[in-house]
């Protein structure tokens, strides 16, 4: 199997007529300069690797424009997050997640971390099959046909304050496993469900959530997996921890083991300069989740920082504002300008290998670039569009977004063919998911 790109990213830049050979789903050989040829099938435009989400939590997409009429804090958005999150049954979970993954695949993701601790029913107890909710999930990324990390994610508490680790709320149950031991022995069941195009990790959900007694527990674990942790989203979560423990978030999970090349720190927005030092002399990787940081009003990373620290930067839709890893980038751009009051930004090519490479490294993925021995994940951007004539190819991604996304090949394999996935009319499939969690509400 072999693609004609008119333009196509590759780790040196963009170049003009290129051919890349496939062969096993894996990038075979790229040939520069090369005319196409019989049974080449032909990709116009600009062809990038596949991009990676590497923060979502699925069933968020419920929540889109439903949560805007009365303003409030992200603490007060969490009530109706849970109220969405008490409707989900495996079904469910697998129709919303199976609409969800395909509309990311519309905008060119091939990659998606998903951290997930809707593990039990709303009560707390198990399913019959206790993997049911994770197993869904799995599915759902087949269906779809992207690749998947799945992040099960340990939740034991109901939050922090000075007296320490608070009771799960009745609406939390269902995310808890207990205690730490009990979370880890059903975490090797869930290893289970890895698979070829299926990398199971761990996350710890906040330090809000995991005692500290039980981090270490966590990252025994997740050993040789991707480990992710939401950190300082709120300055309400690092004075809870400041009260609790008397050190920042950052630094309790440093002195815990938690910090490290594997591990991936969802948010770190309000970071102190000894923070930032610790993440990134530990190689920890960041992931920036831009729309739902606005959405939430959380405020703006110190994501230049960091990566001067040593801090690799990747991108998530988190609550999926929207899907669309692109704007994502573009966000984290502007975000950057207004706050520096520069138009430096982060640039083109950082913006790039934070959706791409340093997100599949996050998500404990290979690829990210094209080159030979890389999947042959890629995407295809529509160079002529209302949005994109007229650019350079080497500015395209401060630029276009998923509505200029023609192509998309996950392993040499097309699922998305002039703008439509192979699943049909995903905004039918997402209106019939969403429905039901809203009913009588």
């Amino acid at each position: 199997m072999t693609f004609w790109c008119e333009h196509a990213q590759l780790p040196d830049g963009v170049a003009a007529r290129v051919r890349l050979v496939v062969e096993g789903g894996a990038i075979a050989a790229v040939e520069r300069d090369a005319d196409a040829e019989p049974g080449d099938e032909r990709l116009a435009g600009l062809v990038l690797p596949g991009l990676a989400n590497a923060h979502s939590h699925v069933f968020h997409r419920a929540l889109r424009g439903r949560t805007h009429d009365d303003g409030g804090t992200f603490w007060t958005w969490r009530e109706r997050m849970y109220a969405v999150a008490a409707r989900l049954d495996p079904d469910r979970y697998l129709a919303l997640a199976r609409a969800a993954y395909a509309e990311m695949a519309l905008a060119g993701t091939t990659s998606v971390g998903e951290l997930h601790y809707l593990h039990h029913r709303p009560d707390g107890a198990p399913y019959d099959d206790p993997h049911a909710m994770a197993a869904a999930l799995v599915q759902a990324a087949a269906d779809a046909g992207v690749r998947l990390t799945l992040l099960d994610t340990c939740y034991l508490a109901g939050g922090l304050d000075a007296t320490g680790s608070m009771p799960l709320a009745p609406e939390q149950r269902r995310f808890s496993d207990g205690d730490a031991e009990r979370w880890a022995a059903r975490h090797e069941g869930v290893r289970t469900l890895a698979g070829e195009r299926v990398v199971v990790g761990a996350a710890i959900h906040s330090v809000r959530a995991v005692p500290a007694a039980a981090l270490g527990t966590v990252v025994a674990a997740a050993a040789g997996a991707p480990l992710h942790v939401h950190l300082s989203e709120q300055p309400a979560e690092n004075d809870a921890c400041r009260a609790a423990y008397g050190i920042t978030p950052t630094r309790l999970l440093a002195d815990h083991g938690v910090l490290g090349p594997r591990t991936t720190a969802v948010h770190a927005i309000h970071l102190t300069p000894a923070d930032i030092g610790l993440l990134g002399s530990s190689g920890t990787a960041v992931c920036a989740c831009p729309t739902t940081e606005a959405d939430l009003a959380d405020g703006i990373g110190p994501f230049p920082a960091l990566t001067a620290a040593g801090s690799p930067l990747c991108l998530g839709t988190d609550q999926h504002v929207t899907s669309d890893v692109l704007v994502e980038a573009q966000r984290l751009d502007a975000h950057e300008r207004l706050r520096t009051g520069e138009r430096a930004g982060l640039g083109p090519a950082a913006l790039l290998r934070a959706a791409t490479e340093h997100g599949r490294r996050a998500l404990g993925q290979p690829g990210g670039r094209l080159e030979p021995g890389a999947p042959a994940d890629l995407v295809a951007l529509d160079l002529a569009t209302p949005r994109t004539a007229g650019t350079d190819p080497a500015q395209t991604v401060q630029v276009a977004t998923g509505a200029d996304v023609r192509t998309v090949v996950v392993a040499g394999e097309t699922i998305v063919r002039d703008g439509v996935h192979r699943l049909g009319d995903v905004g039918a499939l997402l209106a019939d998911a969403v429905a039901p969690l809203w009913e009588d509400t």
